[in-house]
């Protein structure tokens, strides 16, 4: 494993965390900077951090597929791991992805973008998912993330690598954006 590709893997998996760090610590600050003319034209500051959002899962994919394919030496498929982790890793996605998609429909656009920190009424939720998970937007993040490198990446040694990574990094968030 390339100690060059897990930095710059590092680095831009990190800029998500980083940036919804600032945004729910200085939300003033965040809205101050959406004023600015080039940022202003986005949208207002829910219409930015939406923007955000879109450009950091696009940053994910690039380096969760470019670590793919650095790793398997230029070869995506077959994919390497038995069927027991491919049947893991789908159902760690499918619930993952079914438990993001929850939180986005309890919250809509304007609560998952920090609009309750950036100036939105937004009443506080209890239903499901919130009713078994502080974080399930997190959550199901993170088990698709698993999910995706147990198919792409299992048994390999470097499988557990940017999973593992990314589990800090949303822990860390969880923990500073609330």
């Amino acid at each position: 494993m390339s100690a060059w590709l897990l930095l710059a893997a590092a680095v831009l998996l990190s800029l998500e965390r980083l940036c919804y760090i600032w945004i729910s610590r200085a939300p003033a600050a965040f809205r101050a900077w959406c004023a600015r003319p080039l940022i202003a034209r986005i949208g207002e500051p829910v219409d930015v951090v939406h923007t955000l959002f879109l450009t950091f899962k696009a940053i994910q994919g690039v380096v969760f597929v470019g670590w793919w394919y650095w790793q398997s030496g230029g070869e995506l498929f077959p994919l390497p791991g038995p069927p027991f982790a491919i049947g893991l890793g789908c159902v760690l996605i499918s619930s993952g992805q079914f438990l993001s998609t929850s939180v986005f429909r309890q919250l809509g656009k304007v609560g998952v973008f920090y609009g309750s920190r950036l100036g939105h009424d937004v009443p506080w939720r209890t239903g499901f998912p919130f009713t078994h998970l502080a974080h399930p937007q997190y959550v199901g993040t993170v088990m698709s993330i698993w999910g995706f490198f147990l198919i792409a990446r299992f048994p390999n040694p470097d499988w557990i690598v940017l999973p593992l990574l990314e589990t800090i990094y949303y822990w860390i968030g969880a923990h500073y954006e609330s």
